[in-house]
C-alpha cells in the first residue's frame, strides 16, 4: 500500500509565542465578574480567613465554574486556565482550590446559593431574563452519580451501583439548549425517588434562587405563573400540597395503578382524543383521555386532574402485562392549576403536550453531567456540595452567555455543551500587547471568530 503524501509534511517546532487556546472561556470569566458572582462569593467566604488571601475565594470558585463549563471534571483540571497566565492571569493551584471548597461547609453553602441568586438577578436585568408573561416551568428530576471510591454520603443505589442520587431543579429555557440550573441537593445513593421532603426542599431553594419580582406568590394572580413538573417520583400528596402552598401549579407523572387501569377500561371510545405535537399537528398513533371522574383524588389539592395517554409501543419499550394485553403503552400524569386560577379549560391534548415537554429536563441533566456533574471529586460531603454549586453556576454562565451574546445565532444558542466548547470556548487566539493595552486576537480562519468577538462586545455593552 502506498503511503499518503500528506504524512509528516508539517514542520513542527516549540518556539511559538503569544498563542493561547480556550480563548472563549474568558467570556464566561467576564460574565461571572459582571453579574457580581465573584464579589458575592468573596463576601460569603472572606470571613473564614485570618489574613487577606493571595487568591480571593470568589475568584477561585468562579474559575472552577468556568473550568467546569470548559470541560473540567476534577479540581486538577483547573490547570487548563492556570497554564495560560497570559490570558487568564494568575490562577489558584489545585491545593488552594481544594482548601476553598473545604471552607464552604454547611454554614456558608446558603451564602453561595444567595450569591448565585444575586448574579441571576443581574444577568436577567442585563437581558438574559425569560418571558414571564405566560407559564414558566420548574422541572425537577434526580440522577445517579457514580462514586468509584468510598466518599462521605455515598451509598448503594436502586440501580445496584454505588454513589449519590442528587435532585435538581431547572428553569425551562427552550430558547437555548440548556435550562437555568436553579437548585440542587446532594443525597445518598439510597435516597428514595419519591421522597417528598427532598422535593419540597429543592423547590424552596429553586424559588429562593429566582429574583424577588419573579417569584410565585400564593393568592396573587398578577405574580408569575409557574408549573412544577416532575416524573412520577414527585406525585405525592405532600409535594402536591407544597406546590400549591408555594403558589405554583403542578404536572407530575402518575403511576398506572390498579385503580387507573380500571379507570382506563371504563372509558368509551368517544372519550379518547388525538394527542398533538408542538406545532399543533396530530401525534401519530397516540390518544389521550381524562380519567379523573373514575378516581378518588381527595388527598390531592382541589382541581387535580388525571390524564392518560396511550400510544402504539415503540420497539424495545418496556411494557406491563396490562399494556401487552391491550396492545397499547399507557402513561398518565396528574396536574393542577395554581391556586385561584380555577379549572384549566384548555384541551387535554394541550395539557398532555405541556407535561410531555418535561422530558427536556433529561437533556439538562445530561449536559450537566458533561460539565462537572458526572464526577464528585472530593471525599467530604460538604466539599462535594460546594462543587455542585460550581456545577450549577457553570450551567448558568453558559446559559446566560448564549442569551446575552449569541441568541440571534440559533446554531450557537441551541447547541449542546460539547459543541459550544468546540465552537466558542476552545477557540485559539494570539495575545498582543501595545503599551498598556492587551489585545486578544482571535484566529480569523476559525468559523466562529467573528461571533465570539461580537459576543465580547455585546456582553460588555449589556453591563455598561
Amino acid at each position: 500500500m502506498k503511503r499518503s503524501g500528506r504524512l509528516a509534511r508539517v514542520k513542527v517546532s516549540a518556539d511559538g509565542e503569544g498563542v493561547v487556546s480556550h480563548a472563549g472561556a474568558e467570556l464566561l470569566r467576564e460574565l461571572a465578574g459582571f453579574t457580581g458572582l465573584i464579589d458575592a462569593w468573596d463576601a460569603a467566604l472572606i470571613s473564614t480567613y485570618k489574613a487577606m488571601p493571595i487568591h480571593l475565594p470568589g475568584s477561585v470558585l468562579a474559575d472552577l465554574a468556568v473550568a467546569i463549563a470548559d470541560g473540567a471534571d476534577c479540581i486538577s483540571d483547573l490547570r487548563a486556565l492556570r497554564d495560560q497566565p497570559g490570558l487568564f492571569g494568575v490562577v489558584a493551584s489545585k491545593a488552594t482550590a481544594w482548601r476553598v471548597l473545604d471552607r464552604v461547609g454547611p454554614a456558608r453553602l446558603p451564602l453561595l446559593r444567595r450569591g448565585r441568586a444575586m448574579a441571576r438577578e443581574s444577568a436577567w436585568a442585563a437581558g438574559a431574563g425569560p418571558d414571564l408573561s405566560g407559564e414558566s416551568f420548574l422541572d425537577i428530576d434526580a440522577t445517579i452519580v457514580i462514586a468509584h471510591s468510598d466518599k462521605q454520603g455515598a451509598s448503594g443505589t436502586f440501580k445496584h451501583t454505588f454513589g449519590f442520587h442528587p435532585l435538581l431543579c431547572f428553569l425551562d429555557r427552550p430558547e437555548v439548549a440548556s435550562g437555568e440550573a436553579l437548585s440542587g441537593i446532594l443525597r445518598p445513593g439510597s435516597a428514595g425517588s419519591n421522597t417528598a421532603i427532598d422535593h419540597e426542599r429543592v423547590l424552596r431553594l429553586a424559588i429562593e434562587a429566582l429574583p424577588a419580582h419573579a417569584r410565585p406568590r400564593k393568592g396573587d394572580l398578577s405574580s408569575v405563573s409557574y408549573v412544577v413538573r416532575a416524573d412520577a417520583a414527585g406525585a405525592t400528596h405532600r409535594f402536591a400540597r407544597a406546590c400549591v402552598e408555594a403558589g405554583c401549579g403542578f404536572s407530575f407523572g402518575f403511576s398506572i395503578t390498579a385503580a387507573v387501569r380500571d379507570a382506563i377500561l371504563a372509558l368509551a371510545d368517544d372519550d379518547w382524543s388525538e394527542a398533538i405535537e408542538e406545532d399543533g399537528s396530530v401525534r401519530d398513533g397516540a390518544l389521550v383521555a381524562e380519567v379523573t371522574r373514575h378516581l378518588d383524588l381527595a388527598a390531592f389539592p382541589v382541581g387535580s386532574r388525571v390524564i392518560v395517554r396511550k400510544e402504539r409501543p415503540h420497539p424495545g419499550v418496556k411494557l406491563s402485562l396490562f399494556d401487552i394485553e391491550a396492545g397499547w403503552r399507557h402513561t398518565a400524569f396528574i396536574c393542577c392549576p395554581r391556586p385561584g386560577e380555577g379549572r384549566d379549560e384548555r384541551p387535554i391534548a394541550a395539557l398532555e403536550l405541556r407535561h410531555r415537554s418535561h422530558a427536556r429536563v433529561e437533556d439538562r441533566i445530561r449536559q450537566a453531567k458533561a460539565a462537572g456533574l458526572r464526577n464528585l471529586p472530593c471525599r467530604d460531603l460538604a466539599e462535594n456540595e460546594a462543587w455542585l454549586e460550581c456545577v450549577l453556576a457553570a450551567a448558568d454562565l453558559v446559559c446566560w452567555s448564549k442569551l446575552l451574546c449569541f441568541v440571534d445565532d440559533p446554531e450557537l444558542a441551541r447547541c449542546e455543551i460539547a459543541s459550544f466548547r468546540y465552537r466558542i470556548l476552545h477557540m485559539a487566539a494570539r495575545i498582543a500587547r501595545s503599551g498598556r493595552v492587551i489585545s486578544l486576537r482571535l484566529d480569523r480562519t476559525w468559523a466562529r471568530s467573528k461571533q465570539l468577538a461580537l459576543g465580547f462586545e455585546r456582553l460588555r455593552a449589556a453591563f455598561a
